[in-house]
């Protein structure tokens, strides 16, 4: 296969997306308290914008010859990102804390997508990582802002 340690890098993040689409969903049904009413509805933006990049990224995948995950089972088996049991005892700080945490994993991830795509050459699919990484790095400064936080993209 031509590519496949960008096929490998795909296939990760179409568990770790699947996975961090979920978690965000959880932080929609168990927020409460300050900013609830401006937080809830951009958690549904949220996973769409999740859901929009799994869609891409599922299709480049399939584009290159991979075949994606499918599974909840497989997607479990494969992500990255931890998960917990919803709960009501979480903060939204807390919440958005832990959001933070994975979004910033999910940069990472995309960073290594970069890298890989780049060391085989394939730059269409290296331009869709580099779109959703700096996506993703935006994303967590506007967590980061909202704790009241610095966006810590260079630790």
């Amino acid at each position: 296969m031509k590519y496949e340690k960008t096929n490998q890098v795909l296939n990760q993040l179409v568990a770790d997306l699947s996975q961090l689409a979920m978690i965000v969903h959880q932080t929609h049904w168990y927020m409460r308290g300050t900013n609830f009413l401006k937080l809830h509805p951009l958690m549904d933006e949220w996973m769409d914008d999740l859901n929009d990049q799994l869609d891409e990224i599922s299709e480049r995948l399939i584009t290159l010859d991979g075949a994606p995950y499918s599974t909840l089972g497989e997607m479990a088996e494969h992500t990255g990102i931890s998960d917990q049991e919803g709960s009501f005892d979480l903060s939204t700080p807390e919440r958005l804390t832990i959001l933070a945490k994975d979004y910033r994993y999910l940069a990472d991830v995309y960073q290594h997508g970069i890298e890989v795509s780049d060391e085989e050459k394939d730059f269409s699919t290296q331009d869709i990582f580099i779109g959703f990484k700096t996506a993703t790095e935006k994303r967590l400064w506007m967590i980061q802002a909202e704790l009241g936080q610095a966006p810590e993209i260079n630790k």
